[in-house]
């Protein structure tokens, strides 16, 4: 079968600290609990719940008010302590409800309820989405019944792609997701596809080196009445990015004559949280994480309940063997430093890392050399040195415009550690590079 990819760039990534993939161990309930409440910039959550009072597992305990805001629960039965807040390392302004384990769970160990969806409506399906607080579990965080409205509203037909393409080896807890829960994301696909209306088809891209894993999904999604695929695609990264995605899929459409229309792309963990909020009535109250890097002892693929203080990921890994010289959310290509150990697991996060420093990376900048490593692995062509160079010259007054869309393969070959892709994308959101 023919594999589909972009024709520019990227690199191919391998790293050894990252946990092995494929099977996942549950971590411990933790007894304190930090919930977000919304998600980087995306609208405001108005709190129900006050310090001092309990909650249970499940209950809605933020409302969201107004465009991009999304449903908040709590993950764990409890008693709210305060209302924390502090600034990430990207400026963002973070808020949180503290809560301490106390008092019976009532989905934990129980026997779940699967509740039909087949005869439901678009609408209804969407309305329980929205409910639950279901979010587009990786990028941002962006609110999935606001985008099932905005595909809804296309003229065009629409092409569901689920993204179980792994280009980078911290994808782990996707990868792992995929394999232990297959028969939930694919019906949590065929879920979002009913509720989108216009999906004409169902896509599968899927890394060329597991091809076994789109065997299993196609056969999974045969249940289903609309027409479904497999893609598979180059391993190379950042294929999974969404313009990289588009290109090969758009091959892929010209190769087999067709017209796909616009595409809605997904990954695993959305699917499965879809699955969750309509056939069992339950919102996002735990994700697949990859926790390692090379300060980690023992490096896993972990179930976490969101809000779970990163520390306590680390200590249940085994602690750290050296000081960490980097501790970052997400991969290391593209991830963000965290300000304290007590910032909790999101919905979106997929991974955390630590690094001593003989695999950090941070050091001193060094002048560039003008090798030309960062021009020939960008996926879009562009020269990361000159744009670098630019920033630094210029006037703050002038404006900065660049089609970088971050995925940091220029950061990881220069030889002088320049923060090439950081340095672009902090330009262009207006925010001070330190």
């Amino acid at each position: 079968m023919r594999i589909y990819s972009f024709l520019h760039g990227g690199l191919s990534f391998d790293d050894p600290t990252a946990p092995q993939k494929g099977s996942s161990v549950l971590a411990f309930l933790p007894a304190i609990s930090v919930v977000p409440m919304g998600y980087q910039g995306f609208g405001r959550v108005y709190p129900l719940v006050s310090p001092g009072d309990l909650v249970r597992e499940g209950m809605l305990i933020g409302k969201a008010s107004g465009p991009g805001s999304v449903n908040v629960h709590a993950t764990v039965s409890g008693r709210i302590l305060r209302k924390v807040s502090w600034t990430d390392s990207e400026g963002n302004n973070c808020q949180a409800l503290v809560i301490r384990l106390e008092g019976a769970f009532e989905k934990l160990g129980k026997r779940e309820e699967l509740f039909p969806w087949t005869g439901m409506s678009s609408y209804d399906i969407q309305r329980i989405i929205s409910d639950y607080g279901i979010v587009e579990m990786e990028n941002r965080g962006q609110s999935l019944s606001e985008m099932i409205s905005t595909y809804r509203r296309s003229n065009d037909r629409i092409t569901l792609v689920v993204r179980c393409v792994f280009d980078d080896p911290w994808l782990a807890a996707d990868y792992t997701l995929c394999r232990e829960r297959i028969a939930e994301l694919v019906e949590g696909s065929f879920i979002t596809a009913h509720a989108c209306v216009k999906v004409t088809r169902v896509l599968f891209a899927v890394s060329h080196k597991e091809a076994e894993l789109g065997k299993q999904l196609l056969a999974e999604a045969g249940r289903y009445n609309i027409p479904s695929a497999v893609v598979l695609m180059g391993s190379r990264y950042p294929q999974r990015n969404g313009r990289e995605m588009e290109l090969a899929l758009r091959a892929y459409e010209k190769k087999e004559s067709m017209e796909m229309g616009a595409f809605l792309i997904m990954g695993p963990a959305t699917m499965a949280a879809v699955y969750d909020a309509v056939k069992l009535k339950k919102p996002v109250l735990d994700r697949y994480v990859a926790v390692g890097g090379s300060a980690v002892s023992q490096p896993k693929v972990m179930k976490v309940r969101i809000g779970t203080r990163i520390g306590e990921l680390f200590e249940q890994c085994g602690g750290f063997i050296n000081v960490p010289a980097l501790i970052a959310k997400g991969s290391p290509l593209s991830g963000r430093a965290v300000v304290s150990l007590d910032e909790p697991v999101d919905k979106t996060c997929f991974a955390v890392f630590a690094m001593l420093k003989a695999d950090s990376r941070v050091h001193a900048e060094r002048s560039c050399i003008n090798c030309g490593e960062c021009r020939a692995v960008c996926p879009l062509g562009l020269d990361p040195e000159e744009l670098y160079k630019q920033i630094k010259t210029r006037s703050n007054k002038d404006a900065f415009e660049s089609e970088c869309h971050g995925c940091g393969c220029c950061k990881v070959v220069c030889p002088s550690a320049l923060p090439l892709s950081e340095l672009i994308q902090r330009e262009k959101l207006g925010v001070k590079y330190a």
